[in-house]
């Protein structure tokens, strides 16, 4: 029942209780009870608008709430779990080391631009050896890795259709931004691996070809050293018969 109504049913209601002149009837002020009928839906007007503004509030917290409200999936650990598989397959690989001063180290001895005359023949069979051990190793390397990276795209496709649902049906501010931070990182982390694998593979590359270049660099000296250092042999014509 809205004010207007209300009003009317009291007027129509005091237009029976006035005071008639030839009944004996007890005196009722119809002003008053129209002023008083008055003040009661004021009041009655006050305290709707008041559920209203707290139906609304209501609704605002909920909302806030589910803005508020926790992305149901992470795979923030399973992508660690993938990166920490791969950088442990590179910190396992033999052969040339991956950090700096070793590698260097390494390659300068046994991948040297040229033999001294002091080299032993053993211990040039022995580098080219170590050569071929470092590229069979740096190629196992690889192709391990490679095979972690196969592996890892099944789960990728399983995580990225979770968090694809997972960010379509987000409740919330919060949800949404959870998911698309979730996505971020899924890419991230195959960016990280595409690079690890790239970096595998050139090494496998470069060690290869060093091992060609200081293959030539023996092959060098072993030829100078079966040639010899002393005068070269000059062909002459000579006389049997000594005429």
């Amino acid at each position: 029942m809205n004010v207007r109504h209300f009003i009317m049913i009291t007027l129509v209601a005091s237009s029976f209780l006035s005071p008639r002149a030839d009944a004996q009837f007890a005196v009722i002020d119809a002003a008053n009870l129209v002023e008083n009928a008055l003040t009661a839906a004021r009041t009655l007007e006050e305290i709707n608008n008041q559920i209203l503004q707290l139906q609304n509030e209501a609704k605002m917290l909920i909302n806030e709430a589910l803005n508020l409200k926790s992305l149901p999936f992470n795979i923030v650990g399973q992508l660690e779990a993938t990166i920490a598989s791969t950088t442990q397959l590179i910190n396992q690989a033999q052969g040339v080391a991956f950090q700096l001063s070793q590698a260097r180290s390494q390659f300068s001895h046994y991948y040297p631009q040229a033999y001294g005359p002091g080299t032993t023949g053993a211990s040039m069979a022995a580098d080219a050896q170590q050569r071929w051990t470092n590229s069979l190793e740096a190629l196992q390397t690889t192709v391990s890795l490679q095979a972690q990276a196969s592996q890892n795209l099944s789960s990728d496709e399983d995580s990225l259709a979770t968090l694809v649902s997972q960010s379509q049906s987000a409740l919330g501010i919060l949800q949404a931004a959870q998911a698309t931070n979730q996505l971020l990182a899924l890419q991230s982390r195959q960016i990280i691996q595409g690079q690890q694998l790239r970096l595998t593979q050139d090494r496998s590359a470069a060690l290869e070809l060093a091992r060609g270049v200081a293959a030539e660099a023996r092959s060098r000296e072993v030829r100078r050293r079966f040639l010899g250092t002393g005068t070269q042999y000059t062909p002459e014509s000579i006389n049997v018969y000594g005429y």
